[in-house]
Protein backbone atom coordinates (compact mmCIF):
# COMPACT_ATOMS: atom_id res chain seq x y z
CA UNK A 1 0.00 0.00 0.00
CA UNK A 2 2.94 2.41 0.87
CA UNK A 3 4.15 1.85 -2.40
CA UNK A 4 1.60 2.48 -4.50
CA UNK A 5 1.23 6.07 -2.54
CA UNK A 6 4.70 6.75 -3.13
CA UNK A 7 4.06 6.20 -6.80
CA UNK A 8 1.23 8.33 -6.92
CA UNK A 9 2.69 11.46 -5.51
CA UNK A 10 4.83 12.61 -8.69
CA UNK A 11 1.73 12.00 -10.56
CA UNK A 12 -0.29 14.53 -8.83
CA UNK A 13 2.39 16.86 -8.50
CA UNK A 14 2.91 16.66 -12.24
CA UNK A 15 -0.68 17.17 -12.19
CA UNK A 16 -0.49 20.44 -10.27
CA UNK A 17 2.62 21.49 -12.12
CA UNK A 18 0.44 21.34 -14.95
CA UNK A 19 -2.76 22.76 -14.19
CA UNK A 20 -0.26 26.00 -13.14
CA UNK A 21 1.05 26.48 -16.46
CA UNK A 22 -2.34 26.35 -17.83
CA UNK A 23 -3.50 28.87 -15.22
CA UNK A 24 -0.52 31.13 -15.98
CA UNK A 25 -0.80 30.70 -19.59
CA UNK A 26 -4.74 31.76 -19.13
CA UNK A 27 -3.65 34.94 -17.57
CA UNK A 28 -1.07 35.93 -19.84
CA UNK A 29 -3.52 35.50 -22.47
CA UNK A 30 -6.06 37.41 -20.71
CA UNK A 31 -3.61 40.62 -19.76
CA UNK A 32 -1.78 40.31 -23.07
CA UNK A 33 -3.33 43.38 -24.40
CA UNK A 34 -2.38 45.44 -21.30
CA UNK A 35 0.95 44.68 -21.44
CA UNK A 36 1.10 45.57 -25.60
CA UNK A 37 -0.19 48.57 -23.83
CA UNK A 38 2.92 48.88 -21.46
CA UNK A 39 5.74 47.91 -24.06
CA UNK A 40 6.01 51.40 -25.18
CA UNK A 41 5.83 53.32 -21.96
CA UNK A 42 9.25 50.67 -20.63
CA UNK A 43 10.99 51.08 -24.17
CA UNK A 44 10.67 54.94 -23.35
CA UNK A 45 11.74 54.09 -19.82
CA UNK A 46 14.64 51.97 -20.94
CA UNK A 47 15.55 54.45 -23.93
CA UNK A 48 15.64 57.60 -21.96
CA UNK A 49 16.32 56.42 -18.69
CA UNK A 50 18.75 53.53 -18.66
CA UNK A 51 20.84 53.76 -22.26
CA UNK A 52 22.14 56.97 -20.89
CA UNK A 53 23.41 55.79 -17.86
CA UNK A 54 26.31 54.30 -19.95
CA UNK A 55 27.59 57.30 -20.30
CA UNK A 56 28.10 57.84 -16.79
CA UNK A 57 31.95 56.43 -17.47
CA UNK A 58 32.99 60.01 -18.85
CA UNK A 59 33.13 60.90 -15.36
CA UNK A 60 36.45 59.03 -15.06
CA UNK A 61 37.75 59.81 -18.09
CA UNK A 62 39.92 62.36 -20.15
CA UNK A 63 37.19 63.30 -22.85
CA UNK A 64 38.82 63.46 -26.11
CA UNK A 65 36.49 64.03 -29.13
CA UNK A 66 39.04 62.56 -31.65
CA UNK A 67 38.73 59.29 -29.55
CA UNK A 68 35.16 59.52 -28.73
CA UNK A 69 33.87 58.46 -25.27
CA UNK A 70 35.21 54.69 -25.29
CA UNK A 71 38.15 55.69 -26.43
CA UNK A 72 39.33 58.21 -24.56
CA UNK A 73 42.07 57.52 -22.00
CA UNK A 74 41.00 56.92 -17.68
CA UNK A 75 41.61 59.82 -15.75
CA UNK A 76 40.36 57.75 -12.18
CA UNK A 77 39.33 59.65 -9.85
CA UNK A 78 41.16 63.15 -10.93
CA UNK A 79 37.24 64.89 -12.14
CA UNK A 80 36.38 64.39 -8.09
CA UNK A 81 39.47 65.78 -6.69
CA UNK A 82 39.35 68.93 -8.76
CA UNK A 83 35.69 69.46 -7.29
CA UNK A 84 37.46 68.60 -3.78
CA UNK A 85 40.22 70.63 -4.31
CA UNK A 86 38.26 74.09 -6.42
CA UNK A 87 37.02 76.52 -4.18
CA UNK A 88 34.23 77.67 -6.39
CA UNK A 89 33.00 73.44 -6.65
CA UNK A 90 33.35 73.97 -2.87
CA UNK A 91 31.24 77.23 -2.38
CA UNK A 92 28.75 75.82 -5.10
CA UNK A 93 28.14 72.46 -2.41
CA UNK A 94 28.12 74.35 -0.01
CA UNK A 95 25.39 77.35 -1.64
CA UNK A 96 23.32 74.11 -2.85
CA UNK A 97 22.95 72.15 0.33
CA UNK A 98 22.54 75.57 2.64
CA UNK A 99 20.10 76.91 -0.05
CA UNK A 100 18.22 73.76 -0.01
CA UNK A 101 17.87 73.22 3.47
CA UNK A 102 16.58 76.73 3.85
CA UNK A 103 13.81 75.65 0.92
CA UNK A 104 12.88 72.97 2.89
CA UNK A 105 11.84 74.38 6.10
CA UNK A 106 10.58 77.77 4.85
CA UNK A 107 8.70 76.40 2.31
CA UNK A 108 7.18 73.45 3.94
CA UNK A 109 6.45 76.00 6.85
CA UNK A 110 4.55 78.73 4.88
CA UNK A 111 2.77 76.16 2.33
CA UNK A 112 1.35 74.47 4.97
CA UNK A 113 0.10 77.57 6.47
CA UNK A 114 -1.14 79.09 3.51
CA UNK A 115 -2.96 75.24 3.07
CA UNK A 116 -4.58 76.24 6.30
CA UNK A 117 -5.66 79.32 5.71
CA UNK A 118 -6.95 78.60 2.65
CA UNK A 119 -9.36 75.86 4.31
CA UNK A 120 -10.44 78.41 6.56
CA UNK A 121 -12.02 80.35 3.89
CA UNK A 122 -15.34 79.96 3.98
CA UNK A 123 -16.03 81.05 0.55
CA UNK A 124 -15.57 78.29 -2.27
CA UNK A 125 -15.38 81.42 -4.79
CA UNK A 126 -12.80 83.37 -2.67
CA UNK A 127 -10.72 79.70 -2.35
CA UNK A 128 -10.69 78.75 -5.94
CA UNK A 129 -9.74 82.79 -6.52
CA UNK A 130 -6.84 82.51 -3.72
CA UNK A 131 -5.79 78.90 -5.28
CA UNK A 132 -5.45 80.68 -8.78
CA UNK A 133 -4.17 83.62 -7.72
CA UNK A 134 -1.00 82.02 -5.58
CA UNK A 135 -0.87 79.17 -8.42
CA UNK A 136 0.44 82.10 -11.34
CA UNK A 137 4.00 82.53 -10.05
CA UNK A 138 4.25 78.77 -10.33
CA UNK A 139 3.73 78.56 -14.23
CA UNK A 140 5.80 81.78 -14.71
CA UNK A 141 9.04 81.51 -16.82
CA UNK A 142 12.39 81.79 -14.51
CA UNK A 143 12.89 84.90 -17.49
CA UNK A 144 9.82 86.48 -16.90
CA UNK A 145 10.83 86.53 -13.10
CA UNK A 146 14.00 87.29 -13.72
CA UNK A 147 12.93 90.52 -15.34
CA UNK A 148 10.40 90.98 -12.31
CA UNK A 149 13.32 91.01 -10.25
CA UNK A 150 15.61 93.70 -11.97
CA UNK A 151 12.25 95.92 -11.94
CA UNK A 152 12.23 95.77 -8.53
CA UNK A 153 16.37 95.51 -7.77
CA UNK A 154 17.35 97.71 -10.81
CA UNK A 155 20.66 100.32 -9.70
CA UNK A 156 19.04 103.32 -11.35
CA UNK A 157 15.05 102.60 -11.79
CA UNK A 158 14.78 99.73 -9.74
CA UNK A 159 11.11 99.55 -7.10
CA UNK A 160 13.39 99.71 -4.03
CA UNK A 161 15.82 101.97 -4.20
CA UNK A 162 13.63 104.68 -5.83
CA UNK A 163 11.01 103.90 -3.32
CA UNK A 164 11.32 101.66 -0.57
CA UNK A 165 14.86 102.56 0.49
CA UNK A 166 13.98 106.36 0.93
CA UNK A 167 10.92 105.45 3.25
CA UNK A 168 13.49 103.69 5.54
CA UNK A 169 15.62 106.40 5.31
CA UNK A 170 18.19 105.49 2.75
CA UNK A 171 19.36 107.74 0.24
CA UNK A 172 22.12 106.28 -1.53
CA UNK A 173 20.64 103.60 -3.61
CA UNK A 174 22.01 99.88 -3.31
CA UNK A 175 24.05 98.53 -6.58
CA UNK A 176 22.08 94.79 -5.64
CA UNK A 177 23.80 92.68 -8.45
CA UNK A 178 27.26 93.80 -7.31
CA UNK A 179 26.60 92.82 -3.48
CA UNK A 180 26.22 89.09 -3.00
CA UNK A 181 25.33 89.36 0.47
CA UNK A 182 22.21 90.67 0.16
CA UNK A 183 21.16 87.63 -2.44
CA UNK A 184 20.57 84.24 0.34
CA UNK A 185 17.72 86.62 1.25
CA UNK A 186 16.71 88.09 -2.04
CA UNK A 187 17.32 83.78 -3.65
CA UNK A 188 14.83 82.67 -0.85
CA UNK A 189 11.86 85.07 -0.95
CA UNK A 190 11.97 84.80 -4.66
CA UNK A 191 12.03 80.85 -4.39
CA UNK A 192 9.24 81.22 -1.58
CA UNK A 193 6.83 83.61 -3.92
CA UNK A 194 7.46 80.68 -6.76
CA UNK A 195 6.64 77.81 -5.21
CA UNK A 196 4.85 78.41 -2.08
CA UNK A 197 1.44 78.09 -3.66
CA UNK A 198 1.83 74.60 -5.63
CA UNK A 199 2.81 73.59 -2.45
CA UNK A 200 0.07 74.64 -0.38
CA UNK A 201 -2.17 72.70 -3.00
CA UNK A 202 -0.73 69.90 -2.01
CA UNK A 203 -1.59 69.89 1.38
CA UNK A 204 -4.69 71.39 0.51
CA UNK A 205 -5.60 68.20 -1.24
CA UNK A 206 -5.05 66.22 1.72
CA UNK A 207 -6.37 68.66 4.52
CA UNK A 208 -9.76 68.49 2.58
CA UNK A 209 -9.62 64.57 3.11
CA UNK A 210 -9.54 64.74 6.58
CA UNK A 211 -12.55 63.70 8.10
CA UNK A 212 -14.54 66.78 9.26
CA UNK A 213 -16.07 64.93 12.19
CA UNK A 214 -12.66 64.66 14.17
CA UNK A 215 -13.24 68.50 14.09
CA UNK A 216 -16.70 68.25 15.13
CA UNK A 217 -15.45 66.56 17.99
CA UNK A 218 -12.86 68.87 19.22
CA UNK A 219 -14.91 71.31 18.81
CA UNK A 220 -17.33 69.44 21.40
CA UNK A 221 -14.70 68.94 23.76
CA UNK A 222 -14.37 72.57 24.14
CA UNK A 223 -10.83 72.75 21.42
CA UNK A 224 -10.12 75.81 20.03
CA UNK A 225 -8.84 76.78 16.36
CA UNK A 226 -5.17 76.55 17.30
CA UNK A 227 -5.90 73.71 19.30
CA UNK A 228 -7.74 71.83 16.31
CA UNK A 229 -4.92 72.71 14.19
CA UNK A 230 -1.91 71.16 16.95
CA UNK A 231 -4.22 67.96 17.59
CA UNK A 232 -6.19 67.75 14.61
CA UNK A 233 -4.98 69.07 11.19
CA UNK A 234 -0.98 68.73 12.03
CA UNK A 235 -1.31 65.06 12.71
CA UNK A 236 -3.87 64.74 9.26
CA UNK A 237 -0.79 66.19 7.49
CA UNK A 238 1.92 64.06 8.64
CA UNK A 239 2.22 61.78 6.24
CA UNK A 240 2.01 64.72 3.08
CA UNK A 241 4.74 66.68 5.31
CA UNK A 242 7.38 63.39 5.33
CA UNK A 243 6.97 62.37 1.66
CA UNK A 244 7.55 65.39 0.85
CA UNK A 245 10.41 66.15 2.69
CA UNK A 246 11.87 62.70 1.80
CA UNK A 247 11.61 64.35 -1.86
CA UNK A 248 13.17 67.10 -1.13
CA UNK A 249 16.41 66.17 0.40
CA UNK A 250 16.97 63.40 -2.21
CA UNK A 251 17.18 66.63 -4.44
CA UNK A 252 19.70 68.43 -1.86
CA UNK A 253 22.05 68.58 -3.79
CA UNK A 254 20.81 69.93 -6.87
CA UNK A 255 18.90 73.14 -7.57
CA UNK A 256 16.68 75.08 -9.70
CA UNK A 257 19.31 76.11 -12.76
CA UNK A 258 16.57 79.04 -13.62
CA UNK A 259 16.45 80.59 -9.88
CA UNK A 260 20.36 80.61 -9.80
CA UNK A 261 21.20 81.24 -13.29
CA UNK A 262 18.37 83.84 -14.64
CA UNK A 263 17.52 85.83 -11.34
CA UNK A 264 21.32 86.87 -10.42
CA UNK A 265 21.31 88.04 -14.14
CA UNK A 266 24.91 85.77 -14.28
CA UNK A 267 26.74 88.68 -12.30
CA UNK A 268 30.12 87.48 -11.65
CA UNK A 269 30.37 89.49 -8.51
CA UNK A 270 27.31 87.22 -6.89
CA UNK A 271 29.33 83.66 -7.35
CA UNK A 272 30.22 83.37 -3.95
CA UNK A 273 26.32 83.09 -2.79
CA UNK A 274 24.46 82.24 -5.98
CA UNK A 275 26.81 79.31 -7.61
CA UNK A 276 25.33 75.99 -7.09
CA UNK A 277 26.54 72.74 -8.45
CA UNK A 278 24.20 72.90 -11.57
CA UNK A 279 25.39 76.44 -12.06
CA UNK A 280 28.97 75.24 -11.78
CA UNK A 281 28.45 72.28 -13.95
CA UNK A 282 26.76 74.42 -16.53
CA UNK A 283 29.91 77.07 -16.79
CA UNK A 284 32.22 74.76 -16.28
CA UNK A 285 31.11 72.91 -19.72
CA UNK A 286 30.81 76.35 -21.37
CA UNK A 287 33.80 77.98 -20.27
CA UNK A 288 36.20 75.11 -19.96
CA UNK A 289 34.67 72.60 -22.17
CA UNK A 290 35.34 70.12 -19.43
CA UNK A 291 32.67 67.20 -20.18
CA UNK A 292 34.54 64.98 -17.73
CA UNK A 293 34.69 67.50 -14.61
CA UNK A 294 31.32 68.03 -15.41
CA UNK A 295 29.76 64.68 -15.43
CA UNK A 296 31.47 64.06 -12.07
CA UNK A 297 29.84 66.84 -10.68
CA UNK A 298 26.42 65.05 -11.83
CA UNK A 299 27.30 62.15 -10.92
CA UNK A 300 28.47 62.85 -7.13
CA UNK A 301 24.63 64.98 -7.00
CA UNK A 302 22.73 61.73 -7.73
CA UNK A 303 25.21 59.21 -5.56
CA UNK A 304 24.65 62.01 -2.83
CA UNK A 305 20.78 62.12 -3.32
CA UNK A 306 20.56 58.49 -3.13
CA UNK A 307 22.69 57.98 0.19
CA UNK A 308 20.60 61.04 1.84
CA UNK A 309 17.09 59.75 0.52
CA UNK A 310 17.85 55.97 1.99
CA UNK A 311 19.21 57.64 4.89
CA UNK A 312 16.40 60.02 5.87
CA UNK A 313 14.35 56.86 4.65
CA UNK A 314 15.70 54.29 7.64
CA UNK A 315 15.45 57.27 10.06
CA UNK A 316 11.95 57.70 9.47
CA UNK A 317 11.31 54.10 9.60
CA UNK A 318 12.67 53.53 12.85
CA UNK A 319 10.70 56.46 14.22
CA UNK A 320 7.39 55.48 12.36
CA UNK A 321 7.21 52.49 10.05
CA UNK A 322 4.14 53.68 8.44
CA UNK A 323 5.50 57.06 7.68
CA UNK A 324 8.78 56.03 5.48
CA UNK A 325 8.82 55.54 1.62
CA UNK A 326 9.86 52.01 1.42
Amino acid sequence: MERTLKKRKPALSDLEKQRKRSRTRRRILQYFPFYIMLLPGLLYLLINNYLPMTGLIIAFKKIDYSLGIFGSPWAGLSNFTYLFSNNDALYAMRNTILYNLGFIVFGNLLAIVVAIALDCVASKFLRRFSQIVILIPFLLSTVIISYIVFAFLSPTTGFMNNSILPLLGIEEPIKWYNEPEYWPVIITIVYLWMSFGYNSILYYSTLISIDRSLYEAAVIDGASTWQQIIYVTLPGLKFTIITLVLLAVGRICYSDFGLFYQIPQHSGMLYSTTQTIDTFVYRALLELNDVGRSSAAGFLQSILGFVLVFTANTLVSKIDRDSALF
